[in-house]
């Protein structure tokens, strides 16, 4: 069964880690650019601002882009505050002017410091681990003096049982290596079999149907559960998987009830 299993989702990673993935998907916004900070910055806003249609959550990233002049790292670290008073249009659902200004001033602040965003992942002695990590750049992300209280909600922690399904992907993109083009590879400390595969409606729903979760809830012991069986499959890189299960429940529409 597992031979048949691993077979079949090998053949679906293949069908879906393609280049062709790329346009229709959040990744989509991180590869506008080439410089590492900006695929850091716009890959992180793209995976935060991902909830509701791909379309509308792709619209809303061009849209940051434009009032970021087109130059996420450069407006950021050289912005003057006049500069600031466009961002104050900006709005996707939940996420406002309040949000988006408080992210600008994390990323300032982080990016005078460290060269990339990896570094805020990577606990102080060195020792990664998903919920570590996950919980580490929580905290770390909201240590700047007055910082909003409404802009948590936004950024999850394993402690909190979420799945962290936003902050999973934007680690696999960060983190995964291949040849296929969608995911950057371009972050060496955190490892791609360290990662924790996102878990969202449409994998959560595959993945039962395929009884890789027997967890009746969906939190983060749910999203640790499916990358342990996911690494009985492959234990270097359990989450290119997310590309099978993914696919299978947003193209084919595996497990929706007509």
């Amino acid at each position: 069964m597992t031979e048949n299993l691993k077979a079949f989702l090998d053949a679906k990673v293949a069908q879906y880690n393609r280049p062709e993935f790329i346009e229709n998907d959040p990744v989509t916004i991180p590869h506008m650019f080439s410089q590492k900070q900006d695929i850091e910055i716009m890959g992180f806003w793209a995976a935060t601002l991902a909830w509701g249609q791909r379309v509308t959550i792709i619209k809303k990233c061009k849209e940051l882009i434009v009032l970021m002049d087109g130059a996420p790292y450069d407006f950021i670290i050289n912005h003057e505050e006049p500069d600031l008073k466009k961002l104050l249009q900006f709005k996707h659902r939940t996420f406002n002017d309040v949000d988006t200004l408080y992210f600008i001033a994390f990323f300032r602040q982080h990016y005078e410091r460290f060269e990339s965003l990896e570094d805020a992942f990577i606990p102080e002695d060195g020792a990664y681990s998903p919920f570590r990590g996950l919980g580490g750049f929580r905290s770390y992300f909201f240590s700047l003096p007055d910082f909003p209280h409404r802009t948590k909600k936004h950024v999850s922690s394993p402690s909190q049982k979420s799945t962290c399904k936003r902050l999973n992907m934007f680690l696999r993109w960060m983190v995964r290596k291949d040849d296929n083009g969608v995911d950057f590879g371009i972050w060496n400390r955190i490892k791609p079999d360290d990662l924790i595969c996102p878990l969202d409606l449409h994998v959560d729903r595959v993945s039962r149907k395929l009884n890789l979760i027997t967890r009746k809830q969906t939190d983060w012991q749910t999203a640790v559960e499916l990358t342990e069986r996911l690494r009985e499959l492959d234990p270097n890189d359990p989450v290119k998987y997310d590309f099978a299960l993914f696919g299978l429940g947003i193209e084919e529409r595996w497990g929706v009830q007509f």
